[in-house]
């Protein structure tokens, strides 16, 4: 509901782990602090293997007079060790490209997130974002660079991935309708890979809400992935194409 696009960004940042959260704000300056378990499933089993995740963020936002918005924060997400981070492949919902750049024996449940990035970084983690926002009448802008570091319980060393994004939007009708544009580009290394990947995506589109809880959006998007190995079914891959999505919320 929250997202003017059809598909989220290319590393989608979400997990469900059980733990707390403390705030404050003050005219117009915001702090937050957390721990959690560090894992979506729960267990005290093997425990030198895991570790509790901390996250934080500060930040600005505030309206500086009635035309003009101003938002701007920072985040960070660390954990020592785990035996299965899922903070890039948290989303039970999958990725909207599902089922693209597939072999004809592939089925959908095996590849619910191809049009994703899930970098692997599923034991050591620290991930640090900074997004901007700035909305001016109906005009809006919104920033996002990231950066993740870690490795899977297997590896020995770190390795870092970057992703950034930028997309512009314009709301008009009393905000019920809009049009808009994101880029969104990610470069890492996997394990085992002897290089750097990356990948881009553009997306063009607009929607509206047909009540408060009911939106419906359409988009044209072009994905590329680039430096994959010869022998990586994604090497040279692109798709593109249109697509119109609705969303409920309740």
């Amino acid at each position: 509901m929250f997202n003017p696009f059809i598909g989220n960004l290319i590393m989608n940042a979400f997990t469900t782990e059980v733990g707390a959260e403390a705030y404050v704000r003050d005219n117009g300056w915001m702090g937050m602090f957390g721990a959690t378990g560090g894992e979506i499933r729960g267990t005290v089993r093997s425990p030198s293997s895991r570790a509790p995740t901390y996250l934080g963020k500060v930040g600005f936002d505030r309206q500086l007079n009635p035309e003009l918005r101003l938002r701007l924060t920072g985040s960070i997400y660390t954990t020592a060790k785990s035996i299965n981070n899922t903070l890039y492949s948290g989303s039970r919902a999958g990725s909207p490209y599902f089922d693209v750049l597939v072999n004809t024996t592939a089925t959908t449940d095996g590849n619910a997130w191809t049009g994703d990035v899930q970098p692997g970084l599923s034991s050591k983690v620290q991930a640090m974002v900074f997004n901007p926002f700035v909305k001016y009448r109906g005009f809006e802008f919104f920033g996002n660079a990231e950066q993740a570091k870690g490795r899977s319980a297997v590896e020995t060393s770190d390795r870092t991935w970057h992703q950034y994004a930028i997309e512009g939007l314009y709301r008009f009708a009393w905000d019920d309708l809009y049009v808009g544009a994101r880029y969104n580009t990610v470069k890492g290394r996997f394990a085992g890979f002897p290089n750097d990947v990356t990948v881009d995506r553009t997306e063009i589109g607009g929607g509206g809400f047909i009540t408060s809880t009911i939106m419906m959006k359409t988009e044209y998007v072009r994905q590329e992935h680039k430096d994959y190995p010869v022998a990586n079914i994604l090497n040279g891959g692109k798709f593109e194409g249109m697509m119109v999505s609705g969303v409920v919320s309740f």
